[in-house]
C-alpha cells in the first residue's frame, strides 16, 4: 500500500523534526549559579548552594532530559559534558554535607558510582570524564575544565562552558592552572607539578613540551619533573 503525505502534513512533520534535532539545554541557569556561589579563586560556597539546591536540580533535570545528539558539534558536546560533570559533582557534595572531602563518601571512590541519569543511561562521574570526554575528544585541556571538588583540582570556573566560548575558556583555564603556584611549583632549580600530569601523562604526550606551550618561563630541560601530593580536601569557601 502506498502512503502519500500531503504537503501541509509534510511541512508540519519536517518542522517538528527540525525542532527535535536542534533541541539543546540552556546552560544559562548553571552560569548564574556559578557566578553566585563560586569566588574568583574557584572556592565554592556549598552551604549557600545547598539552600538554593532547587535551581541546581532544575538544571540537572534539563541536562538529563536533553542528552547530546549525534548531530551536535564537537564543541556543543564537550561543553555539555564538562558542565554536566561539574554540576553533578556539586550536587554530590551538597547532598552529602557536612563532609571534609568527596572521598568521605562511597568508600572513598564516589566517581565510580552510577547515579547520573542522562537520557536512557545512568552514568558515573568517571563515565563522563573518561568515556564521554577523554575517549571521544582526546583533548588534554579538558583536565583543566573539570572540577572534582578538591583543593588540588583545577578550580571551578565562574562561567559556564558553551560551544562559542569553549576553545578560549579551555586555553585560559589551562594557562591559569599551569602558572598558578597553588597547583604547580616551578622554581629555578626545582619543578614540582600537579599529579594530574603524572596520572594522565599519556594524554599530554611529552609533558614538558605540553607545559612549555603555556609556562612562563618555560621549564628547563635539565631539571627532573617531580609531582606534588594531591590535596583532596573540599574546595570550599
Amino acid at each position: 500500500m502506498n502512503f502519500k503525505c500531503s504537503p501541509v502534513l509534510f511541512l508540519i512533520l519536517s518542522a517538528l523534526c527540525v525542532d527535535f534535532v536542534a533541541a539543546q539545554p540552556s546552560h544559562d541557569l548553571w552560569a548564574k549559579q556559578l557566578a553566585e556561589f563560586v569566588d574568583s579563586e574557584g572556592r565554592v560556597d556549598y552551604d549557600g548552594w545547598s539552600v538554593k539546591a532547587s535551581k541546581l536540580n532544575a538544571y540537572l533535570k534539563t541536562l538529563g532530559e536533553q542528552p547530546p545528539g549525534k548531530e551536535w558539534s564537537a564543541h556543543e558536546q564537550m561543553a555539555y559534558w564538562i558542565n554536566a560533570y561539574n554540576a553533578f559533582t556539586v550536587k554530590m557534595v551538597i547532598d552529602h554535607l557536612p563532609i571534609k572531602s568527596l572521598r568521605d563518601i562511597h568508600d572513598g571512590n564516589p566517581w565510580v558510582v552510577r547515579w547520573i541519569r542522562i537520557g536512557e543511561e545512568v552514568l558515573s562521574l568517571d563515565d563522563i570524564e573518561h568515556q564521554r570526554l577523554r575517549a571521544q575528544f582526546q583533548e588534554p585541556a579538558i583536565h583543566f575544565a573539570l572540577n572534582c571538588a578538591s583543593v588540588s583540582c583545577p578550580p571551578l570556573s565562574q562561567q559556564a562552558y558553551h560551544a562559542h566560548n569553549l576553545p578560549e575558556m579551555l586555553q585560559e583555564r589551562t594557562r591559569a592552572f599551569i602558572n598558578h603556584p597553588n597547583y604547580n611549583l616551578i622554581e629555578k632549580n626545582q619543578i614540582q607539578l600537579s599529579k594530574i600530569f603524572d596520572w594522565y601523562a599519556d594524554d599530554f604526550g611529552d609533558v614538558r613540551a605540553y607545559i612549555n606551550q603555556y609556562c612562563e618561563p618555560p621549564l628547563r630541560a635539565d631539571i627532573p619533573l617531580e609531582y606534588l601530593e594531591y590535596d583532596w580536601s573540599l574546595n570550599r569557601q
